[in-house]
């Protein structure tokens, strides 16, 4: 570009700009009218927040929003919480700071604590306005609560009976037309590149058919991105267009699955030919690992060499549409067929099942912007932990779970307590963040937003949160100063290994596969166990979300002029000129294999050691604590972002702490994702470029 095309390119620029704040006035001017004839509406005695929602294309809570005197008369009670009586709290942690370096021995200090308890919320948090905190749910007291201590009756993962069956598969890159089946390599004309074009030309190819389609490249459900507000809309109208002779599937066998899954990257066509038992699954190979122009022959092999790896393991491994299906599967035919968990593992009372969900966060991320960090990073470096998950497996619950209340806990010798936190619990807790605190947050708090955490560090701060046995016990003798703690509830269960033989071997077949990607002379299979030891790694990792069991949502759409059928507790996601597009929870399903409690102890152990992890080997300490104030600039799931190199150990091991990228500044710290990822991408390329021979 010379400087003649730059200067005529700020040019256009500016032109885009004037046209996004003309845009977005418009939008504000409509929003406001929108939120004025809500608030009309609203006037009229017997006008319901259920029927206004579906006409405004809000939700029921947007709509409460604008106009408060519409909220039902569960939600109006909610907001004013019967006074409940005071009860003590034990309160955890010294005021006395230690000096930075490794966790100090001694144990928690117990201190007298004043409480001041927060009433006990009901099973389900009520909805909160966009702009409030969201509140945390609790256990109710007395026996209403205790019932929950208990699991599902004729609910348990036992170990299959039967033998998984394989699915004729093909790969198909959807820019090229490439088609791989098998040991033969297509050219296909895919047309307009429409789920209709791309089954007629697969089958035209394949007259025998297959049951799985895996797009390698060219995204074919984003063909129409640019007619729709947002990507998932263009996926939805991607996935549900008509197709002469298929209909959408409504499952069938014992892995039953129906319809479509609208994903906005990753989404499942699920079709069933009219008249007939074929059925088929156009997916995304991006589920289970990134490719970076990788074409289909080697993505063939790459799944070729996975097969071959888990066979090692187990017998009968099936690779299934999806890793956390095939996860699953894998772990229930590791559950033992003698001894104590012969019978299997019950799952917990829907109660606690819900609970978990609302109260247990996946992985942290957050990003730490000036002025607790510096305006100039003098550099961004990035540490990845290796198959971080896989670390954390070793211990799980097992058992019927124990109600912890807070008077039970007081009672408890101190011993007893730190084995309590030690152990696989869920805790109910006020915490207080020291006076002179100086570094990152330790536990998450509720955040403003469906499901969104944050994690105070403001000196003093007082919050409510849950938490997991390892962050708990991770904020009591933490390197640094450890926090008060207080425990208003909790829920113990005993100390188990239920993942620990499917861990094993999912760590040893990662292990193998992530030998040949080193050492294999030929690089296309070389790089092919590089994915292969990828998608082993995105088996456990969504083998274990698998586990946390969310509650359905039903999407379902309804005419325009038949709107008064959209259901009243339904949220709408999306509306055009003939159809509303709307979706709704609908509760647990009686999933056998339910286990929130192993996903929720797992997400908490790698959310601690990100913040400190001991290598014993090494006798030193890796994390975020063990850097100096102000030098963490992001946590994303199982990374860290820094403005230090740190010296720590690396020895290929799951939950090492991996160099994966460094940019030299100084660089402006970033304020969003975006430009987090933007650096981090540059950084990578730097480190790799610099490493070159």
């Amino acid at each position: 570009m010379d400087a003649q095309s730059y200067n005529a390119g700020l040019a256009e620029l500016r032109t885009v700009r004037d046209q996004v704040k003309k845009v977005r006035a418009e939008l504000a001017r409509l929003e406001a009218n929108r939120d004025k004839r809500i608030a009309h509406l609203a006037t009229y005695a017997k006008a319901k927040a259920e029927r206004i929602a579906p006409a405004a294309g809000l939700s029921v809570a947007d709509v409460v929003a604008v106009a408060p005197t519409l909220a039902p008369d569960h939600l109006a009670q909610d907001d004013e919480p019967a006074a409940q009586p005071e009860a003590q709290a034990p309160a955890l942690g010294a005021t006395e700071p230690r000096p930075t370096g490794q966790p100090g021995a001694t144990a928690p200090v117990i201190l007298p604590a004043h409480p001041h308890p927060e009433p006990s919320a009901p099973p389900a948090a009520a909805p909160a306005t966009p702009a409030g905190p969201r509140t945390l749910p609790g256990i109710p007291e007395g026996e209403a609560g205790d019932a929950w201590f208990t699991h599902t009756a004729g609910l348990a993962s036992t170990r299959p009976n039967f033998t998984q069956q394989a699915r004729s598969t093909v790969f198909l890159d959807a820019t090229t037309g490439v088609l791989v089946h098998r040991n033969q390599t297509h050219h296909l004309d895919l047309a307009d590149r429409s789920a209709a074009a791309i089954l007629t030309a697969v089958f035209h190819t394949i007259p025998d058919g297959v049951e799985r389609i895996y797009i390698t490249a060219g995204d074919p459900w984003h063909r129409d991105a640019d007619r729709y507000p947002y990507l998932r809309d263009a996926v939805a109208a991607w996935l549900s267009a008509p197709i002469p002779g298929w209909r959408t599937d409504t499952g069938r066998g014992r892995d039953r699955m129906a319809g479509h899954f609208v994903h906005a990257r990753n989404p499942v066509g699920r079709y069933q030919r009219e008249n007939s038992d074929q059925h088929v699954e156009i997916r995304s190979v991006g589920e289970w690992f990134d490719t970076d122009g990788d074409d289909p022959a080697t993505i063939r092999d790459a799944f070729v060499l996975l097969w071959q790896a888990l066979r090692r393991h187990w017998n009968d491994a099936v690779i299934m549409g999806s890793p956390s299906q095939t996860g699953r599967d894998l772990w229930t035919r590791t559950i033992p067929t003698r001894g104590q968990h012969a019978d299997g593992f019950p799952v917990l009372s829907e109660e606690l099942r819900g609970l978990l969900h609302a109260t247990a966060g996946q992985g942290r991320n957050e990003l730490i912007t000036p002025p607790r960090v510096p305006e100039q990073l003098p550099r961004l470096v990035e540490y990845d932990r290796t198959f971080a998950y896989a670390k954390h497996t070793w211990k799980s619950p097992v058992g019927t779970p124990r109600r912890i209340t807070a008077t039970t806990f007081a009672s408890w010798s101190e011993k007893e307590q730190i084995r309590a936190l030690y152990g696989c619990g869920h805790w109910h807790v006020r915490v207080t963040v020291p006076d002179t605190w100086n570094h990152v947050g330790l536990l998450p708090a509720p955040a403003p937003g469906d499901r969104a955490w944050h994690y105070p560090a403001a000196p003093g701060t007082t919050f409510t949160t849950w938490a997991g046995g390892p962050e708990v016990h991770t904020a009591l003798t933490n390197p640094i100063q450890p926090w008060k703690i207080e425990i208003l509830d909790g829920i113990l269960w005993e100390d188990g290994k239920p993942l620990e033989d499917w861990a094993k071997k999912l760590k040893e077949t990662w292990t193998n596969l992530s030998a040949q990607a080193q050492y294999h002379g030929d690089p296309q299979q070389a790089r092919a166990a590089h994915l292969a030891s990828r998608a082993v790694r995105s088996i456990l990792l969504y083998g274990i979300g698998a586990f946390a069991q969310r509650p359905r949502m039903v999407t379902g759409t309804t005419p325009r002029n038949m709107e008064r059928d959209v259901p009243p507790d339904a949220e709408i996601i999306a509306f055009d000129d003939k159809h509303i597009t709307w979706q709704k929870p609908t509760g647990f399903a009686r999933d056998p294999n339910a286990h929130p409690e192993w996903a929720a102890t797992i997400w908490s152990g790698a959310r601690a050691a990100l913040l400190t992890q001991r290598h014993r080997d090494d006798n030193t300490y890796a994390g975020a604590l063990h850097t100096s104030p102000g030098s963490v600039v992001a946590f994303r799931t199982d990374a860290l972002y820094l403005t230090e190199r740190q010296n720590w150990p690396y020895h290929h091991q799951p939950g090492d702490y991996l160099l994966r990228g460094h940019l030299t500044g100084p660089l402006p710290a970033p304020t969003g994702e975006e430009e987090l990822l933007t650096l981090r991408d540059a950084g990578r390329t730097a480190l790799t470029t610099s490493q070159e021979p």
